[in-house]
């Protein structure tokens, strides 16, 4: 319950406090004194939007606040925001000169305006002319056939968005993945070359190693075999009568032979001219096989520069040397993986987003199950209301029909209304006139707070919770009479259990005031001032006459303003 209504230097009003009381309370004054001032007042504590020009002229900021009861489900819902020792909940907003910058605040600490919008939803709920427009959107109607289907439907909502937006994710990412897939296949087919090539060439450093010695040999062939035959025929010549080095030795180690024995230093130096002489005999065979194996080599130089044209052309593509082009082959064998994973990732996400897709659709199907069962219930129970507020003869109708799945289902809700005999049913948005849009809306609140509390009523959800304040800016718009005392009548018996706070211009709705407060304008100051008062029973009883186009001495008007009273 809203308990107390603080206001300064808002627009016309210099300030104002509204102590309310639980049931109805009234808000009643001439056209243009400021009534909607207050219900401007309210929205900036529900988190609403400031504007240039709220200000009161000559004043340096504006101030609102708002003192509520604590219900304990919002202290176990909000705790961690609220004191421990809070009693009620104290919302507030301050407002620059400008209009723009505003501070918000809970419980006397600064807040963000967010939390106030979270909170203040909780604790209010602000039904003006624009509420009454807003009943014409197809989303709006949708949400208020959700709230009649009770708390288990919340569940079904909450578990239909999750899994919209799973499937909405696995979308984006399968569109992603399906954009890249051709740029991933070229890069594909350009890694399998590559690879393709280097594993062909089946490189090894020793072998290329070998190749370039070989290759030089190959090159100089002619040279090294005239090199070996010459050294071999100088050493032992093979078929000439010249002697060689090897024979001329050993005629030397012949003679130091035939002095053995005689000195040692002699025997010495004959030992090692021995082993000269067998050395240089192997040498000149070694020579001479060497020159044999040059001349049988089993490969051309043709074949040899062929292949190391293939290393050396991956050479200079892949880093130079043979462990750069190998280290290259790696890293493109684990782009390959990668690549390959890809195309996992997308047949796992095609295959996820089946799964989403009809997880998705169970939910949307339970909600339309739910939705078909409460619609006709729905309905009956706003013709009932209607019925009470003068429309006797409406018909009111609930219709689904199938769209595209979305956070809150496969659903699309129209309010269908014939509001007089002989007229077809047509969507509320262009059948109801403003009257009728406001008694429609007041018939759904009412149908709604009835349901919450009818005990055993199927499919929708009971509940002690106090229900959120209710506000009302001019809902009698476009009515009078006794549609008007109907309205009213409505009106009080929400306030039997809930607080209602409704700004009037009907004395037949502002005579079932509990609490009654009345707003002026004093055109005479400078800046034009405001003023709100709370009225006791004797100003209740004038500002109905006023509020009945009388003069307050007009005792027809008296007598008839008393009689409102008391059949209140």
């Amino acid at each position: 319950m809203l308990q107390e209504l603080r206001v300064e230097n808002l627009l016309l009003i210099e300030r104002a406090e509204l102590r309310l009381a639980p049931g109805l309370n009234v808000l009643t004054g001439e056209t243009g004194a400021g009534k909607t001032v207050l219900a401007h007042a309210l929205d900036l504590l529900l988190g609403g939007r400031a504007r240039p020009g709220i200000v009161r002229p000559g004043a340096g900021e504006a101030y609102v606040e708002g003192i509520f009861d604590l219900p304990e489900h919002l202290r176990e819902e909000f705790g961690e925001r609220l004191p421990a020792d809070a009693t009620e909940i104290v919302l507030a907003r301050r407002i620059g000169a400008d209009g723009q910058r505003t501070r918000a605040y809970l419980n006397g600490r600064s807040a963000a305006v967010g939390e106030l919008r979270d909170l203040g939803g909780k604790l209010l709920s602000f039904y003006g002319q624009h509420e009454h427009r807003k009943l014409t959107l197809s989303a709006a109607q949708l949400e208020i056939l959700d709230d009649f289907c009770g708390l288990d439907h919340s569940q079904r909502l909450d578990a239909c968005a999750r899994a919209h937006t799973q499937a909405r994710l696995l979308q984006a990412r399968l569109d992603g993945l399906r954009e890249l897939a051709t740029a991933r296949e070229r890069e594909f087919d350009l890694l399998e070359y590559e690879l393709s090539e280097i594993d062909s060439a089946a490189l090894d450093e020793r072998e290329y190693e070998e190749l370039l010695g070989t290759r030089e040999r190959l090159r100089r062939l002619d040279a090294l075999t005239f090199a070996a035959g010459a050294g071999a025929a100088a050493l032992a010549p093979d078929g000439s009568d010249l002697p060689g080095a090897a024979q001329l030795m050993a005629g030397a180690s012949s003679h130091l032979d035939a002095l053995a024995g005689v000195d040692e230093r002699l025997d010495g130096l004959s030992e090692r001219l021995r082993a000269l002489v067998i050395e240089s005999h192997d040498l000149a065979t070694a020579l001479r096989s060497y020159g044999e194996d040059l001349t049988g080599e089993d490969i051309s130089l043709d074949s040899l520069e062929e292949r190391l044209a293939v290393i050396e052309r991956l050479l200079r593509k892949h880093g130079g040397t043979i462990r750069a082009v190998l280290d290259h082959a790696a890293l493109l064998r684990v782009r390959r993986d990668e690549l390959r994973s890809a195309e996992v990732a997308c047949t796992q996400t095609t295959e996820h987003l089946r799964e989403a897709r009809a997880t998705l659709d169970e939910h949307v199907q339970a909600l339309r199950l739910a939705r078909e069962t409460v619609a006709p219930r729905l309905a009956l129970a706003v013709r009932e209301e209607l019925a009470e507020l003068q429309m006797d003869d409406a018909i009111f109708e609930v219709a689904l029909t199938h769209r595209d799945a979305g956070p809150a289902g496969g659903d699309a809700v129209e309010f269908l209304i014939a509001p007089n005999p002989g007229v077809p049913l047509g969507p509320l948005r262009e059948i109801a006139s403003g009257g009728e849009l406001s008694r429609v809306m007041l018939a759904l609140i009412t149908a709604s707070s009835a349901a919450r509390r009818r005990p055993g009523r199927a499919g929708v959800a009971n509940t002690s919770v106090t229900d959120a304040t209710l506000v009302f800016d001019e809902v009698d718009a476009g009515i009078g009479g006794h549609t008007a005392r109907a309205v009213g009548e409505r009106l009080r018996q929400l306030s039997a259990t809930r607080q209602v706070l409704c700004v009037t211009h009907l004395p037949q709705i502002a005579s079932l005031g509990a609490r009654h407060f009345s707003i002026s304008k004093d055109t005479s100051a400078d800046p034009t001032l405001t003023t709100v008062v709370q009225l006791g029973e004797p100003e209740v009883v004038s500002e109905l006459v006023r509020m009945l186009g009388a003069e307050d001495q007009d005792a027809t008007a008296r007598r008839h303003a008393r009689g409102l009273r008391k059949a209140a």
